[in-house]
């Protein structure tokens, strides 16, 4: 996902372990279009993809380990694929989701279920449009520029800025 979901915590019990883990979730019912320059709601929501919840692979980890350093959710994987088997969180391009962040006090992932005390935090800065395709040069060449696995695009991008001086 990009860009990566980033956290700073505070107020854990340092002892204590937590499992931290993230859904994407849809914002509203509606699927969106890129018109004129911005995204307008283009009618009803398609049926949802199975949810997935997403484990931070730290996870558990004890408070003082969470509180000490940014928490980076950049493993976290997208997908349009139904039959995805990777775990990546399956999504409908051209709808609006947000993330719901959970923090459960917890010592396996697998008593994450069973917790008295899971914390969920929803933040409206995460809201985003699944798109399989970039609706706009600047955030596909940010993304270019920003994605380590995207050297092949920017060698070919200054190969044909050369050509053209």
């Amino acid at each position: 996902m990009f860009p990566a979901l980033r956290l700073r915590l505070s107020g854990l019990q340092p002892n204590s372990n937590y499992v931290l883990a993230v859904e994407v979730t849809p914002a509203d019912g509606a699927r969106y279009k890129f018109q004129s320059g911005r995204w307008t709601p283009a009618g009803k929501a398609d049926p949802e993809p199975p949810k997935r919840l997403y484990i931070h692979p730290d996870s558990p980890a004890t408070g003082q380990h969470w509180m000490a350093r940014l928490v980076s959710f950049h493993k976290l994987k997208l997908t349009n694929n139904l039959c995805d088997k990777q775990g990546y969180a399956v999504l409908n391009s051209m709808h609006r989701y947000v993330i719901n962040f959970y923090i459960a006090q917890a010592d396996q992932v697998s008593q994450l279920a069973f917790s008295r005390s899971i914390d969920t935090f929803q933040f409206a800065e995460t809201a985003f449009i699944a798109v399989t395709a970039y609706q706009n040069d600047k955030i596909t060449q940010l993304k270019i520029d920003h994605n380590p696995f995207a050297k092949g695009f920017r060698e070919a991008a200054a190969a044909l800025r050369k050509d053209c001086k």
